[in-house]
């Protein structure tokens, strides 16, 4: 049976397809076979008559998998809103076996697929569904990518706080550093390898940050 990683973040905008990408490519250079899965997306544009959307395009890139784009992104939705209301008016019911089903498909032909949630944790995806429900019903453990900037310590506290009480499996965090400008870098990643209960699994600095990562954290696949 394949595994799997199911990466989830702080917020919209976090970082979490870098870091969906980055993992992609380590488990590649292990000679895995990986496919990229993103269930639900909300922001799409018009290809040769279908939609597709950005991230979902760049984790298909970034796994080399032959699998069809509707089966890596089952549901794409055009506007770049919260999915629920994407959905709502598009006039589509997000249903969890569609999901369940797709990423079925990926697994029977992959060592391991990581799937990249929409949004945070608790992200609604419709009527008594949202992103936690999609993955306590994949069964996979759970990867959060904490947007480094400004707000993201209580970002970070609560989502780990949240995935715990919904029953998620938590490996660890990875920092995504999407403001390159944030002021002490150094002392938020401290406090947050202090205070979280999950371990580190990495931190991405910007590559325009005002301040060095001191000491470096590379991504490591340890207990992935």
């Amino acid at each position: 049976m394949s595994r799997g990683i199911f990466v989830t973040g702080t917020d919209t905008g976090c970082g979490k397809t870098h870091v969906a990408q980055a993992l992609i490519r380590a488990l590649r250079a292990r000679g895995l076979r990986v496919a990229g899965f993103k269930p639900v997306a909300a922001g799409a544009d018009w290809c040769d008559g279908e939609l597709r959307n950005d991230d979902a395009l760049a984790l298909k890139r970034e796994a080399g998998h032959a699998a069809a784009y509707a089966t890596i992104n089952p549901y794409c939705l055009e506007a770049a809103v919260a999915p629920h209301l994407a959905a709502a008016e598009a006039g589509v019911a997000i249903e969890l076996g569609v999901i369940l089903a797709a990423y079925a498909q990926l697994a029977a032909r992959s060592d391991v697929v990581v799937v990249e949630g929409a949004g945070g944790w608790l992200v609604p995806l419709g009527p008594g569904l949202d992103m936690q429900g999609v993955a306590l019903a994949l069964g996979l453990p759970v990867l959060l990518v904490v947007g480094l900037r400004l707000g993201c310590l209580n970002h970070a506290l609560l989502s780990e706080r949240a995935i715990l009480a919904g029953g998620g499996r938590l490996l660890g965090w990875i920092g995504s550093q999407v403001d390159p400008g944030m002021a002490r870098l150094n002392g938020n990643v401290a406090t947050l390898t202090e205070r979280l209960g999950a371990p580190c699994l990495g931190v991405i600095a910007h590559p325009a940050s005002r301040e060095r990562l001191d000491p470096p954290r590379p991504l490591t696949l340890e207990g992935l």
